[in-house]
């Protein structure tokens, strides 16, 4: 049996207590067409253990969006003895909550238990690129800058209520909530496309045939498109999106494009 056909198939937590149905007929399937080694980690740390002590077999795993991310973030820490960093390969069954799939489904992976398990069996690896900032954090399909859904704000105390009611009677409510905007400074590979001094509504990227491709939108005027290599975002305490994980407050934050990082199992017709 070739090390293709011996598989490391971790089960994500999660996905067990969510949908145990699914997770069953994954790992019948998995088994039935590879030599399959099967670990039901309970927290993060023995998660990280087994794929670290995963030797030749392919790393499987079975979750949401979330897993996937944890997964290629563990890999690309690893590194070896070059310091490069690992390019091995994932595949995934998608288990979770649909609006937890939305990048499994992005990134080509199917959407039924069965097929994505035969296609973990049959299918082909699609290389793909990664977006790295400087903390080792990864971005798969698209970074979001600030994150586009912010905590909600602390719970107003009397007072505060007392002083928007004076407010709201003294004067009329606006028919329209104004855009929120933010002072932030952008950089795409060392050139300044933003400063402080202009308010900005958004910023997206998303690493694309070995570029960020970015869309930058100032408030009030057209939106911007460039690509580039890197990307610094300098400013108050922001946080940002990557994938579906919000993560910050950070006050300064590089991505870097890494061409091919990264490979993910997909059907063969879809690479």
């Amino acid at each position: 049996m070739s090390d293709h056909d011996q598989l490391l198939v971790i089960v994500d937590p999660v996905a067990r207590r969510m949908d145990g149905e699914s997770v069953r007929i994954a790992k019948d399937v998995l088994s039935a067409g590879a030599e399959a080694k099967i670990c039901l980690p309970d927290t993060a740390e023995e998660f990280s253990r087994a794929l670290a002590r995963r030797g030749s077999r392919r790393p499987v795993v079975l979750g949401d969006d979330r897993t996937l991310l944890r997964t290629v973030t563990l890999l690309q820490r690893e590194r070896d003895p070059s310091g490069t960093a690992s390019t091995t390969a994932v595949a995934m069954v998608p288990i979770g909550a649909p609006d937890g799939l939305e990048t499994a489904r992005a990134l080509g992976v199917p959407h039924d238990t069965v097929a994505a398990a035969r296609a973990v069996l049959d299918g082909t690896v699609r290389r793909l690129d990664l977006l790295v900032d400087d903390s080792d954090g990864v971005v798969l399909t698209r970074l979001d800058v600030p994150a586009a859904h912010e905590p909600a704000p602390a719970p107003p105390t009397v007072w505060d209520t007392c002083r928007s009611l004076v407010r709201t009677l003294v004067r009329p409510a606006p028919t329209a909530l104004a855009v929120r905007t933010h002072r932030l400074r952008i950089e795409a590979d060392g050139e300044l496309l933003c400063d402080v001094g202009t308010p900005v509504e958004s910023l997206t990227a998303r690493a694309v045939d070995g570029r960020a491709a970015l869309t930058l939108i100032p408030a009030g005027a057209p939106a911007l498109h460039t690509t580039a290599r890197t990307l610094t975002v300098t400013g108050p305490d922001f946080r940002y999106r990557a994938d579906t994980a919000v993560a910050g407050p950070v006050r300064r934050r590089t991505w870097t494009v890494r061409e091919g990082a990264w490979g993910l199992t997909v059907p063969a017709e879809r690479v």
